[in-house]
């Protein structure tokens, strides 16, 4: 029986971007279950004190860039560590994403959660614009459209609900969080405690 691990995000984080891929790729080597939880990171920082990035301190929003611009050279990725639509509302964006799995299943949200993560990161494009998101969606071989208006839904806003609840009942308090085995783990850079996780 293959392992199930819970993945809570929402789609702008630069965190969830830098560890996306590697994490896809470690879940199918060691045959584990993943179950996407896109979430209202805002309702999760109003029970768990976090704070919205204009929010914080100078210090710490620096310290930010520092790190990203670290991570972006040492895995190699392309980044633009402070791109144009960037703070963004990405609800929208989470909801296409719960509703492409409703459709199509986890491997098809998985490859658009990718995509829409490099849009933000990657390729300076606005994931808060509908038409950007059915680009996005029918560039992977989707009906954007329809896909969009499914998101549109009071089936999908229920699974975005819920999904926030059980970030919030999990002790969440920051993206990408990773559950394995009822363990949290927050963050990109605890993925090799997550493969070992895996590995067990």
């Amino acid at each position: 029986m293959s392992k199930i691990c819970e993945y809570y995000f929402v789609p702008h984080s630069p965190f969830a971007y830098l560890g996306h891929a590697r994490f896809v790729a470690l879940a199918q080597q060691y045959d584990v279950q993943i179950i996407l939880k896109p979430c209202d990171l805002s309702k999760v920082f109003g029970v768990s004190g976090g704070l919205p990035l204009a929010k914080r301190s100078p210090q710490r929003q620096a310290y930010r860039l520092v790190d990203l611009a670290r991570w972006k050279d040492y895995l190699g990725l392309p980044m633009n560590l402070q791109p144009t639509y960037f703070p963004v509302h990405s609800d929208e964006a989470a909801k296409l994403i719960i509703a492409t799995q409703l459709a199509h299943g986890t491997q098809a949200a998985l490859e658009l959660t990718g995509a829409i993560m490099r849009a933000v990161w990657e390729e300076e494009r606005n994931i808060a614009d509908t038409e950007t998101l059915i680009g996005i969606a029918t560039a992977l071989g989707h009906d954007g459209k329809t896909l969009l208006k499914s998101a549109d839904t009071a089936s999908v806003e229920a699974e975005f609900v819920r999904f926030t609840e059980d970030a919030i009942a999990a002790n969440v308090f920051g993206a990408p969080w990773y559950v394995v085995d009822g363990e949290g783990y927050w963050g990109q850079d605890r993925l090799d405690f997550i493969e070992r996780a895996f590995a067990k």
